[in-house]
């Protein structure tokens, strides 16, 4: 029972400086839909074990997904596509559609990079709650797709908050630690639910391993350049490194594998 947890391709809000959430008119841009139609390549030979793709009601996760989708139905059916409103992009409520420079000054900005359990959004919703909506639609669609032998491999594509949050999740790491994680724009990771427990085998896979390099002074203002991008990274230019793991042992190099079922 394997997901592969898809973020978005980079979209026309992620180098804005503005905060998207769930606000009308955003879509892939340039690079987001190049980044779509390369998912075929890098799935690879999953590609035929691939039993259902759910996705966010967002236009930009539709979009990321419409070029695997048409792929896989080139030859026969293609596997379904569910629309899981459980899988939305945070309601950032009264943030949505502000600048992150702007963000930086409120004193939820604090909250939400120190202890993101607490962080309740103006006329939005609290990060557990997205935790909590996120995780229980994970778990009923891996029930319902990973087959009865659980060797069923579905896709999931949501956002960067989401899916930090399910990976969190699945560590058995507290909400506190998810800024921790970091998951860019068209990257893969990848999870197996299991009777015992939940095993994650890929986080932020992309196909070149990179590494950050800091942001220029005031990117994002004096005081961003070491918090978690609220709404997941933007998809800025990275330093690539040939081959290999990334820090601390984190797979980022290549699309990663679809963990046997046995063991």
């Amino acid at each position: 029972m394997t997901v592969i947890l898809l973020r978005h391709g980079r979209s026309t809000a992620n180098t804005s400086g503005v905060l998207a959430g769930r606000g009308p008119g955003v879509h892939l841009d340039d690079r987001g839909r190049a980044q779509a139609d390369d998912l075929v390549r890098r799935l690879g030979d999953c590609l035929g074990d691939i039993r259902a793709v759910a996705r966010s009601p967002l236009d930009r996760c539709a979009e990321t997904v419409a070029p695997l989708l048409a792929a896989l139905g080139a030859d026969g059916e293609a596997p379904p596509e569910i629309v899981v409103d459980d899988l939305a992009e945070v309601d950032y409520g009264g943030w949505t559609g502000r600048s992150i420079r702007e963000l930086l000054t409120e004193p939820l900005w604090k909250v939400v990079q120190q202890q993101p359990s607490a962080a309740v959004f103006p006329d939005g919703e609290g990060l557990a709650d997205v935790q909590a909506r996120a995780v229980r639609a994970i778990r009923e669609l891996d029930r319902i797709h990973g087959g009865p032998d659980g060797s069923g491999v579905w896709i999931a594509c949501s956002h960067g908050d989401v899916i930090k949050s399910v990976i969190a999740d699945a560590m058995g790491t507290h909400l506190d630690s998810f800024q921790r994680i970091v998951v860019d724009p068209a990257s893969i990771s990848v999870i197996r639910y299991s009777s015992a427990r939940p095993y994650v085998h890929t986080v932020n896979a992309t196909d070149t391993l990179s590494v950050p390099k800091p942001p220029p002074p005031n990117a994002h203002g004096d005081k961003a350049s070491d918090d978690a991008m609220v709404g997941g990274e933007t998809g800025a230019d990275a330093q690539p490194v040939a081959g290999g793991a990334g820090a601390n042992g984190a797979r980022t190099g290549g699309a990663g594998t679809i963990p046997a079922t046995s063991g």
